[in-house]
């Protein structure tokens, strides 16, 4: 079974729980820092931003409790005033406060999916994350400006397709990059036992 970065962290290294706590805030000032990195689009109330990259790789490398918690403390911020959101906004209730609220179980789908081995298992739990997103910043969306679902997958979800599926692309290969290299690490590490023992 694929190890996320906190679960291998704790076997070779001491202090994993200031470890854990470390790369949880570290996840959370990343997925504000990609907010920042924003297009708008003319005819639609929903920018195009990194965001839905850093949920997912955040999801990916910490693991499904420790990803999802990372995207709940980045909402509970957001949500006190801390302005982490794109353009440096705060608060909940507007048109993309559905894209938001996906962001911890998008991550949870996505860690669980990278704890295997199983390359149809992640491809559609990045595929699965994504969708949640979508689907619920959709739905938000159509309820926020009273607009039939329709236009507002229009709106909300068939722009951001190409890039979430590259960005989904770019995950997948960071993942995997970082679990060769924690794999590399991990039978440096490794004892060495000695034959007839």
């Amino acid at each position: 079974m694929a190890q996320d970065l906190t679960a291998v962290h704790s076997r070779l290294y001491p202090r994993a729980l200031a470890f854990q706590v470390a790369a949880v805030l570290a996840c959370v000032i990343g997925t504000a820092l990609a907010a920042q990195v924003r297009i708008p689009l003319p005819f639609s109330p929903v920018p195009i931003t990194l965001q839905t990259f850093a949920v997912l790789l955040g999801g990916a490398l910490l693991g499904p409790w420790a990803g999802a918690g990372a995207q709940a403390l980045y909402l509970t911020c957001g949500a006190l005033g801390i302005p982490v959101f794109a353009a440096s906004l705060s608060g909940l209730g507007g048109p993309t406060t559905g894209y938001l609220l996906a962001f911890p179980l998008a991550a949870l789908v996505t860690g669980a999916a990278f704890r295997t081995h199983h390359t149809a298992l992640r491809i559609a739990g990045l595929v699965g994350a994504s969708a949640l997103i979508l689907g619920l910043g959709a739905a938000w969306l159509a309820l926020f400006t009273g607009k039939p679902l329709a236009a507002a997958l229009a709106l909300g979800v068939v722009p951001f397709l190409p890039g979430d599926a590259l960005k989904a692309t770019a995950v997948w290969m960071l993942a995997g990059l970082w679990q060769r290299a924690v794999a590399t690490r991990r039978s440096v590490h490794l004892p060495v036992r000695k034959a007839g023992v």
